[in-house]
């Protein structure tokens, strides 16, 4: 998992409460692409016209206005990935180039994919999110570093967040669950090795 540090770059305003994995990425599209395909179908409903790219872009979603059209960062509102567990919402956001989410409030499932592949979800009230959508509606530059926990905006003072320390750690480190688990393999190892001795009729021995 890649580790995040400092997100800067710029950050588009979706400023709409109750936005859904469904949203995000459509259902059809989970069950007919895969993984490294999702990208072009973030927010298909509200990016095109019609039906998937070829159907040309509207002029008014926020993230085809040129200034915005890199942007790592979304800036949402109040229970951002609602709706059903899908973890390919997060692929599509990683996809497009999406590597922070600043909301009010996360669906739950949602805000854990996001943890589980590494895309940030910073919880910040809706005013400071607005400030920082007014500050950066030109393209501008938003600094976000989890290092420090502050988020730099072009004419504000730095805004800090609160992100729980393990998870904190977690990030910095880019470690999935896997690489969370073999950290403690000598500890697994141990509790084995006087596990099999308490109880060998538990194990199955190769052949």
């Amino acid at each position: 998992m890649k580790a995040v540090t400092l997100i800067e770059g710029p950050a588009a305003p979706l400023l709409r409460d109750n936005v859904d994995t469904d949203l995000i990425i459509r259902i059809e599209r989970i069950s007919q692409l895969v993984r490294g395909q999702l990208g072009p179908y973030l927010f298909e409903t509200l990016r095109y016209k019609g039906d998937g790219p070829q159907s040309g872009e509207r002029d008014d979603f926020i993230l085809n206005r040129p200034a915005l059209r890199h942007a790592c960062t979304v800036l949402g509102g109040k229970n951002f990935g609602c709706g059903s567990s899908r973890e390919m919402a997060v692929w599509a956001l990683e996809e497009a180039g999406i590597r922070c989410v600043i909301a009010p409030s996360f669906g739950d499932i949602f805000y854990n994919n996001c943890l589980q592949n590494g895309l940030l979800p910073l919880r910040l009230d809706a005013d400071h999110i607005a400030q920082i959508a007014a500050a950066a509606s030109d393209g501008a530059s938003v600094a976000v570093d989890l290092r420090t926990r502050e988020i730099r905006a072009p004419g504000l003072a730095t805004i800090t967040f609160d992100f729980d320390d393990a998870q904190r750690e977690v990030l910095l480190a880019g470690l999935d669950d896997i690489d969370q688990t073999l950290r403690l393999r000598e500890a697994i190892d141990r509790f084995r090795a006087t596990d099999r001795m308490a109880r060998s009729w538990a194990y199955l021995e190769r052949i």
